[in-house]
């Protein structure tokens, strides 16, 4: 929606750009790779991938690759936050050095009718991961619709703002064909930070072999 919304505004979009781990999966999402490129295949757009491992943090990492952009002449990056000012203010921060506006095209867009534009747009996207703390395991792998919302505890942001869930969407109009996806039952995953566990619900999809 973001990438729409910015096409709309008139924006040119150069390329995407994501960071990935040394296992070669989106952090928190747990999306692969292989999943990306055919998300940004589909989309007809360059993908930028930067990789964060053990010897290089996400901040040195992430700097690195913007500031190769920046040297080509990039002087915006448009994130797709909605309504999270620290994590708005933080980007600005991060950002300003490297001499990229970071932009939002979708900031403050209330989230019930941003859901209800998504479903009714013509969008498709699976939930590939869930906060066990707010939504059960069996919200993983579910498709992102209407059905999904009306089933959705009270208090839980319909677009998973506040990390409820998160979501990889596999066609849309701007789309050249959907993505086929296998979706296997969810599984359970435990991380440790300084004094605290966390356990996520993952649906770890993978691209079928036709995508039609």
């Amino acid at each position: 929606m973001a990438l729409t919304a910015a096409l709309k505004q008139g924006y040119q979009i150069d390329s995407l750009i994501t960071v990935v781990r040394h296992d070669q999966s989106v952090s928190v999402h747990g999306v692969s790779q292989d999943l990306l490129r055919a998300q940004a295949s589909a989309l007809g757009l360059p993908l930028i991938e930067v990789e964060v491992n053990e010897a290089q943090s996400y901040e040195v990492a992430v700097s690195t690759a913007l500031r190769e952009q920046a040297a080509r002449g990039i002087r915006k990056i448009a994130y797709g936050d909605l309504y999270l000012e620290d994590i708005k203010q933080w980007r600005e921060r991060f950002h300003k050095p490297l001499g990229l506006q970071c932009i939002y095209p979708i900031w403050q867009t209330d989230t019930t009718e941003l859901a209800q534009r998504f479903i009714h747009s013509g969008y498709k996207a699976a939930v590939v991961c869930v906060d066990t703390k707010r939504l059960g395991i069996e919200f993983a792998g579910r498709d992102y619709d209407q059905a999904f919302l009306n089933d959705l505890p009270k208090g839980i942001d319909p677009c998973g703002e506040n990390g409820e869930f998160h979501t990889f969407v596999y066609d849309a109009p701007e789309f050249s064909a959907p993505i086929a996806l296998n979706r296997p039952a969810p599984i359970l995953r435990e991380f440790d930070d300084p004094g605290h566990r966390f356990t996520f619900g993952f649906c770890e999809i993978s691209q079928a072999a036709h995508s039609n």
